[in-house]
């Protein structure tokens, strides 16, 4: 293990697993060499079905430099309709090619095949009783190019390392396991076939805010009853990595609190910002009720990612401590939780299901350890809520010591509308099988594919081991 960079330390994620040199370089020079596809989980009647019965019209969509919000607006401007009418599975990046799935509601598939938007491909695919909603996917299938790299020969040593960790070893390099990319195949393995490696499921930086990550901090002020708190947290709270007039507006809100003033001074495009600062001005920012109404003047999904970044912080702290402390992650100890594979996920996907959850006790910890080992169960941390049981033994020990530091306990997400969450668990090793080829160029191509929820950005790491602005 290596020591993060300090900006993923700020999140939560402490080590690199693999112990090898990175190979330097940057993602996204072009959208074409950062590739997303769902693995999708969602099947549609067809368009001739009673449109009363299946009101909402599937498409997939492929995207070319849109944000998946930005394309839902454009998309429901096009249609002449209202944007509440557009669903969608999952947010991806706006620096790639996406491929990913959408509804509309009561939309005519004529008007739909008739959308002219630069950089967007539709296919019209069915009807659905209900719309696609926020997780209805069952993974993403990634190709991405690395460019620029220091030393791509490196990509073999790491892709060693993480073999081992996948499989609960430590100390393996890439001398040993003689695994390269030089081969004339550019496999990894020099066999002809993907690697399986493994990570920690940590949450990516992009889950806390790519330039500027602070939404954990939003979320923890909340979760800590500290409404005026949060609302300094994303208003104030300059970042290094922003420009010096943005800096310098939320400096002022830092030093004076003056929302009207700070109104005049940040810039038109920090949307968010300027609807809480309106919000302020317009209630007189007298008590906790009235920085809560700021904070409920963001959209729905905004407030809830607040509070899901501060579960994801806590998630990723206490990964960072169980590989502080040694413990296993591709097996139990006892007082771990495991939760089992999802035997609905599509024919080569490899998905945890959260909702079969057992915790482990010594008389049962070599049946679940050889579960683990057939890829049929998964070690867990929590993502915590009110409906949390922490684990018991040494990982709740974790779990608790990460919690007590940060004055935070499960009956604290007990919190009004979209503040509020019940919590769940989540599996802290990422295993997927990924190729590796080097181009005559010198690039790198990575292929692989993830469930959803775990973040491409948390596999890359570990091979540039760069800035992650740079990711």
């Amino acid at each position: 293990m290596r020591e993060a960079h300090p900006v993923e330390r700020a999140v939560g994620i402490d080590y690199y697993v693999s112990d090898a040199d990175g190979t330097g370089g940057g993602l996204r020079e072009r959208p074409e060499e950062f590739r997303v596809r769902e693995t999708e989980a969602f099947d549609p009647e067809p368009l001739a079905a009673d449109p009363g019965a299946y009101p909402h019209v599937l498409v997939r969509a492929t995207l070319r430099s849109w944000d998946t919000n930005d394309f839902a607006g454009a998309l429901s401007d096009a249609l002449g309709v209202s944007r509440e009418r557009v669903s969608w599975a999952g947010t991806k990046d706006k620096h790639a090619v996406t491929t990913q799935l959408f509804s509309v509601a009561d939309a005519d598939p004529a008007d739909l095949r008739a959308v002219a938007l630069d950089g967007a491909d539709l296919d019209v695919l069915g009807r659905t009783g209900r719309p696609i909603l926020f997780g209805d996917l069952a993974g993403n299938g990634f190709e991405v190019v690395v460019r620029d790299a220091d030393d791509p020969g490196n990509a073999g040593a790491v892709t060693a390392d993480l073999r081992g960790f996948a499989r609960g070893e430590t100390g393996v390099t890439g001398a040993e396991d003689g695994g390269g990319v030089d081969s004339d195949d550019g496999d990894p393995a020099g066999s002809g076939s993907a690697a399986t490696v493994g990570v920690p499921n940590y949450f990516g930086q992009q889950r806390f805010g790519s330039t500027r990550p602070v939404t954990h901090e939003v979320g923890v002020a909340i979760v800590r009853g500290d409404w005026e708190g949060a609302v300094r947290a994303y208003v104030g709270n300059p970042h290094e990595r922003e420009p010096e007039t943005t800096r310098a507006a939320r400096r002022y809100v830092d030093e004076t609190g003056d929302w009207a003033g700070a109104l005049e001074r940040l810039p038109r495009r920090l949307g968010f910002e300027r609807s809480m600062c309106h919000r302020l001005v317009e209630n007189g920012a007298e008590g906790p009720a009235d920085f809560r109404a700021a904070l409920e003047a963001v959209p729905d999904n905004l407030q809830r990612l607040f509070v899901n970044a501060a579960q994801s912080y806590v998630f990723n702290r206490v990964v960072s401590e169980r590989l502080a402390r040694g413990l296993p992650f591709h097996e139990p100890v006892a007082g771990d939780v495991v939760c089992f594979r999802d035997a609905d996920a599509p024919a080569g996907l490899v998905a945890p299901d959260t909702d079969r959850t057992q915790r482990v006790t010594d008389g049962r910890l070599g049946t679940v350890r050889r579960h683990c080992e057939r890829g049929r169960a998964f070690v867990t941390a929590p993502l915590v809520g009110t409906g949390t049981d922490l684990a018991g033994g040494e990982p709740g020990a974790v779990e608790r010591a990460v919690l007590d530091d940060l004055g935070l306990g499960p009956a604290d997400f007990d919190l009004p509308s979209e503040f509020g969450s019940e919590g769940t668990r989540r599996a802290i090793l990422l295993r997927t099988d990924l190729r590796v080829a080097r181009g005559d160029d010198g690039t790198l191509s990575l292929a692989f594919s993830l469930p959803k929820g775990s973040y491409a950005t948390v596999v890359l790491r570990e091979y540039l081991k760069v800035d992650p602005g740079n990711l």
